[in-house]
């Protein structure tokens, strides 16, 4: 299918997640993984979608004048936006129990943008999916943080793990996009340039 179609490309995968990693395995892609150090900093004043382009930008960027003519670079960015405010990876335990705590008995939105960079141009697709946390206690709280330690995870959660069992209560949108990539989306991408 879609590895066949891209055979005159070289697709590099610019991120360190595992999830990302094992997306593009499962699409039966080929691809390498190029890692650079970025300092995911934006502009205070970038609100939601905003701040998910401006990384996934910054981190293709970063690669500007290094891509040959058959590459692909693919990086991506993605926050839990909630109460007009972007939660990112959280600091320590204490920062996790509270960002778990803020998304309680309530809804928040999952923002991913995902940047495909080549020699010669940018593009840029975006999703959101929102997703709905039943009341957590702070010893479900407490238990997920001690058990599976998700300092690595955007809103402090994996929806694919224990607490994405129990806690959510419904999601509208892509579920994938949750995990950190819009993979129907990546793949018709994908397609539509083969």
């Amino acid at each position: 299918m879609l590895k066949n179609k891209l055979k005159q490309y070289k697709l590099i995968l610019a991120s360190g997640s595992p999830r990302r990693q094992q997306f593009f395995k499962d699409l039966d892609l080929d691809f390498e993984i190029r890692l650079k150090e970025i300092e995911e900093i934006y502009p205070p004043e970038l609100k939601a979608a905003e701040i998910t382009n401006y990384l996934a930008e910054l981190k293709a960027n970063a690669f500007e004048g290094e891509l040959k003519e058959n590459e692909i670079l693919i990086t991506s960015d993605t926050i839990v936006w909630h109460n007009e405010k972007a939660l990112g990876k959280p600091k320590d335990k204490q920062d996790a129990f509270e960002i778990l705590k803020s998304l309680s008995n309530s809804t928040h939105d999952v923002i991913t943008s995902v940047c495909f960079k080549t020699a010669t141009k940018t593009a840029l697709l975006c999703e959101t999916t929102k997703v709905s946390f039943n009341e957590l206690s702070d010893e479900a709280i407490l238990y997920y943080i001690d058990n599976y330690k998700p300092f690595d995870k955007a809103g402090a959660y994996g929806i694919q793990e224990w607490i994405g069992f129990v806690g959510v209560s419904k999601i509208e949108g892509s579920y994938a996009n949750v995990m950190g990539m819009p993979v129907d989306k990546v793949y018709e991408y994908l397609n539509n340039l083969a």
